[in-house]
């Protein structure tokens, strides 16, 4: 079984998205999972979300004496 509820897919993209079959066949995993909202973006990315990121994860720089990163 590969986990996947084609039953409730099927159900879902013919009834409630009112595809045709065809259509619904012809989608890819990622067109299917958009129009089901299902990847609905997130908020943008504010300075200080960016400024927690960087302070997470800083760059590292490598040393040019001895190859060692800092």
């Amino acid at each position: 079984m590969s986990g996947i509820d084609w039953p409730g897919l099927m159900r879902v993209g013919l009834h409630q998205l009112g595809l045709e079959p065809a259509a619904f066949w012809r989608l890819s995993p990622v067109e299917l999972r958009i129009m089901l909202g299902a990847d609905a973006a997130g908020p943008p990315l504010t300075r200080a979300r960016l400024a927690e990121l960087a302070a997470a994860f800083p760059d590292r720089v490598k040393e040019a004496k001895d190859g060692t990163d800092r």
